[in-house]
């Protein structure tokens, strides 16, 4: 195929950003696999960087980025199908999944920045595109949203409290 890593990755947010759009349309089934599709370039664009050896830290830093356009544009677009419908409880869920959704991936990146580990937690970022897409194509979205919204903040939560024990057993070493 020839195409670099970080084509790959922006290949992956112009997918998901016309997923989007279908999901603020409605097609929900037809969004679902598509969902599927933009998350596979999520794993192919580090794949392809490290069996290529074209791994570098700003190819690292746009996967991530990235990532988190995709994964927002595909929140603000059931945000709009829902306001457009007028489902308060799903534009809350959509919110509220959104949150917890950035609040995971910023916990994460922010305790690394401080030099610690927070690799903790079983719903990050490829559970929620997959629980996502099986939500829309299943047409069960009410019960998908309640999922995410809850998932998404626990674990940010959990990252949270992972993190201030590591910082808290740093501190007690000061004593």
């Amino acid at each position: 195929m020839g195409l670099s890593p970080n084509v790959l990755t922006a290949l992956g947010l112009m997918l998901a950003l016309v997923v989007a759009w279908i999901l603020s349309t409605g097609h929900f089934f037809l969004g679902g696999f598509l969902v599927l599709l933009s998350g596979a370039f999520d794993l192919l664009d580090g794949a392809v960087a490290r069996a290529s050896g074209r791994s570098t830290r700003f190819g690292a830093l746009l996967d991530s980025t990235f990532d988190r356009f995709s994964e927002a544009a595909l929140f603000l677009g059931l945000l709009a199908y829902y306001a457009n419908q007028g489902s308060y409880q799903e534009l809350m869920l959509v919110g509220a999944g959104l949150v917890g959704s950035m609040m995971t991936s910023y916990v994460r990146a922010r305790a690394e920045g401080l030099g610690l580990t927070c690799e903790v937690g079983i719903f990050t970022r490829p559970e929620r595109v997959i629980v996502l897409a099986i939500g829309l194509i299943l047409n069960q979205m009410l019960v998908v949203l309640w999922i995410i919204a809850v998932l998404a903040n626990l674990i940010a939560w959990q990252r949270l409290f992972h993190v201030w024990r590591q910082i808290a057993r740093e501190h007690k070493g000061d004593d």
